[in-house]
């Protein structure tokens, strides 16, 4: 806090400004008199410094809170909702649901912990209790609000502090309390989804997945957490995840996306992989179940990313669904994988209308698709390339594509296309083929991909042509293009 005179014109600044607005001002400092003059109301720490429990450092606020663990046998939720009978576990845990060890305790995680000997983004974690506890709290915005605060703090801007093990095995711990289901319109001024608070708990959980899981199995530079602080998260993934995955068949479904992405999260760590059969399996059920065809796709790409066998959705009648099942690595060596993406390539308009997806013109529409970079229609088409035994084998897919190629889009589409069209480059003074003709041709007819051309100069220099239009139009006119191979006799 400044001294005097600063203060008084700050502070008259700020009177004239509540008076408009009925906004109000925190400050802190340690001249009391300045403090007492100038604000309506002064809490002095000497007044309060005793009221924190020695031993856990637990807020006195909490103990009340305190009395609510174990479950308290019937409540309404909180927010929107009907009520319902609190019990410790939800009546639909997961089919073949195993537990690799018993999940904390909601009281123990609290009462057994040490606050005061950890920290979070702010220093000591001694508040951290209390807002743990005001999760579960009769109020929405209480729990909204103690959310925010938790992401703030132990998970600042995706650092990990020695508070966020502990935070997040009492998360995990009460899940399944249904006054988690309280639906919120927002939970913080950057995260206006409305959704239960159980579906952004877990989100919470994934994101301190992510974190913990950086830089281990690349050479990543340091993740730049407290030395041992990652360490700490890492060892409790697994409880986490008994608690995340048995919401994989939630019947609201924001709680059975976030538990997907959560345990997508989670099985990325090396002592987890063991898990992803058995995972895959619950997941194969909700397949069966779910019609949802976004919920359908995130799930194939899901499993297929972790190398698990997708080949009967080859034959779904969903198209939508051949192809995120067609993109598995597992089917990189099946023919009709192949086949199913270069026919899904054809229409590269009807790929664009499965999914609501962000865009260079619209980067805010939808969400991404998991386990892809940018839109499916180009994961498709780099696959494609990947798998196709030749160019004249993509010919069909890659005129179809023109259409929609610009010089924004050189690096999604027709830059890997050309290179596919000429593996070995170009040598000035070779024919060209039938197939790399046609390509070229079409290319030099799209306008829209001749502009700002240094956008694209780099992938003629790699192949060895002219960048110019002009230069590309002359090789066109010069001998007729060579025919090597039957399938365009």
């Amino acid at each position: 806090m400044p001294d005097a005179s600063p203060t008084a014109a700050l502070v008259a600044a700020v009177q004239d400004y509540r008076a408009a607005t009925g906004a109000g001002l925190l400050a802190v400092g340690h001249d009391e008199v300045l403090l007492d003059r100038w604000c309506d109301y002064t809490l002095h720490w000497k007044d309060i410094a005793g009221r924190i429990s020695p031993t856990t450092g637990t807020p006195p606020q909490a103990s009340g809170l305190l009395e609510s663990l174990p479950y308290p046998t019937a409540r309404r939720v909180s927010g929107r909702g009907d009520p319902c009978p609190v019990t410790s576990q939800d009546d639909y845990q997961s089919a073949d649901q195993t537990l690799h060890g018993p999940l904390p305790d909601p009281r123990s995680a609290i009462e057994g912990t040490d606050w005061t000997e950890l920290e979070h983004a702010y220093g000591v974690a001694q508040d951290t209790p209390l807002r743990l506890l005001q999760l579960l709290d009769e109020d929405p915005e209480v729990q909204a609000g103690a959310l925010e605060l938790l992401d703030m703090s132990v998970l600042h801007q995706e650092s990990l502090y020695s508070a966020t093990a502990p935070a997040a095995l009492y998360v995990s711990a009460v899940l399944n309390d249904p006054r988690t289901l309280a639906r919120h319109e927002n939970y913080s001024t950057w995260d206006d989804q409305p959704r239960p608070l159980r579906a952004a708990l877990l989100e919470w959980l994934g994101q301190i997945a992510d974190s913990a899981a950086y830089g281990e199995t690349s050479e990543e530079e340091e993740d730049g957490n407290d030395p041992g602080v990652t360490d700490s998260v890492r060892a409790v993934r697994g409880t986490i995840h008994d608690a995340v995955s048995a919401h994989l068949l939630a019947p609201d479904p924001t709680v059975r996306a976030a538990a997907l992405r959560t345990t997508a999260a989670l099985v990325q760590a090396p002592e987890l992989a063991s898990r992803i059969s058995r995972t895959t399996r619950i997941l194969r059920r909700l397949l069966l179940e779910s019609t949802d065809r976004r919920e359908r796709a995130n799930t194939i790409l899901t499993i297929g990313t972790w190398g698990q066998d997708t080949t009967i959705w080859l034959e779904d009648p969903d198209p939508a669904i051949r192809a995120c099942a067609a993109l598995s690595p597992a089917c990189a060596d099946n023919t009709n994988a192949t086949r199913t993406i270069l026919h899904a390539l054809l229409e590269p308009e009807v790929i664009d209308s499965w999914f609501l997806e962000p865009t260079a013109a619209d980067p805010w529409a939808g969400e991404p698709l998991p386990h892809i970079e940018g839109r499916l229609r180009y994961a498709l088409l780099s696959v494609a390339i990947e798998r196709a035994a030749d160019f004249e084998e993509l010919l069909p897919a890659a005129m179809a594509s023109v259409p929609f190629c610009s010089n924004l889009t050189v690096a999604q589409d027709w830059g890997p296309l050309l290179a596919a069209a000429f593996p070995s480059g170009y040598d000035q003074g070779t024919n060209l083929t039938l197939a790399q003709h046609r390509y070229l041709s079409a290319l030099a007819d799209r306008d829209v991909c001749w502009r700002h051309t240094q956008l694209i100069t780099s992938w003629f220099d790699d192949i060895g042509l002219p960048a110019d239009r002009g230069a590309i139009r002359a090789l066109l006119t010069g001998p007729a293009p060579g025919r090597n191979t039957a399938r365009f006799e």
